[in-house]
């Protein structure tokens, strides 16, 4: 039975995404089969489904599928058409090597292809599942969808979506770009300055906390909070603020972290990482190295 069709001027990569989709189904248990037949230059791809008991959500589960199909004509589209011109519009200071990676990192996001490891990931991810939910419903209805027509009329309506995402990968990118010009700034600053002390031990505590001891285990936090009393007494500066300025006011030949896993922000040990370099070891517990 005839579920849909599909036509479109240019098949570009229609004909092998749908034999994949019927290859993945497959897998589910659901049948699917997929014919193409060319007219006046314009190819019709049609969709018919095999199984003999059949039901609304499987039906769903096929235009799922399908949607995402139609998702990734969408994005080639506008990217091959628009991105470029957008970026250059609204992110006109960006030099060309940096939109370069911003566009490769947009790509990235777009196709699926990044790795979900971020709040910036998950943003986009639900920003694109937002624009493959509306083709869906759009196809629930429509048993023939042309995409050139849709890409036309129904563009305007995923713009948005995909401008968000782009906003936000360029906002990310800025932020990175300033964290490691600030890293590189730090770095600088410690190679040029002497060692006031020979050894910090950093010990990460259960519940997120730290201890900061000096070669001998006697407690130093309280003399890096002293460094920076005017600051601390208003407020503006947090624990491990704190412990990073102690580090580069001191600039310790090795500063060794025990129990890293049980840090709650990996971003302050990647951060004395980054600064400190091959000073830097890690080690699993404090009290270990004590008794030895």
């Amino acid at each position: 039975m005839l579920l849909m069709t599909l036509c479109c001027e240019d098949e570009k990569n229609l004909i092998k995404d749908m034999q994949n989709i019927k290859n993945v189904l497959k897998s589910k248990g659901i049948i699917i089969g997929v014919s193409e037949s060319i007219s006046y230059g314009t190819h019709f791809v049609k969709i018919y489904y095999g199984n003999s008991e059949f039901d609304e959500n499987m039906r769903a589960t096929i235009m799922l599928y399908i949607s995402n199909v139609i998702y990734n004509v969408i994005v080639e589209h506008y990217r091959e058409k628009e991105m470029l011109h957008y970026i250059n519009e609204n992110y006109f200071f960006l030099k060309h090597d940096e939109i370069l990676d911003i566009d490769l990192a947009i790509n990235k996001i777009l196709k699926g292809d990044q790795k979900i490891c971020s709040d910036k990931d998950f943003y986009c991810l639900n920003k694109i599942n937002d624009i493959i939910e509306n083709i869906k419903e759009f196809i629930l209805e429509n048993d023939y969808v042309n995409i050139e027509g849709f890409i036309t009329f129904r563009m305007k309506n995923f713009l948005k979506d995909i401008e968000c995402i782009i906003d936000k990968v360029v906002e990310d990118y800025m932020i990175e770009k300033e964290y490691n010009e600030f890293i590189k700034l730090l770095k600088y600053f410690v190679d040029i300055q002497d060692c006031k002390l020979e050894e910090v031990n950093i010990i990460v505590q259960k519940n997120g906390s730290y201890e900061v001891k000096d070669s001998k285990g006697l407690d130093i936090f309280k003399d890096f909070l002293n460094e920076i009393t005017d600051a601390a007494e208003v407020g503006i500066i947090n624990t491990e603020d704190i412990i990073i300025s102690g580090l580069i006011t001191n600039v310790p030949k090795k500063i060794k972290i025990y129990n890293e896993e049980y840090c709650i922000n990996k971003e302050f040990i990647q951060t004395i990482k980054s600064v400190f370099g091959e000073r830097v070891e890690t080690h699993r517990s404090y009290n270990n190295i004590l008794k030895k």
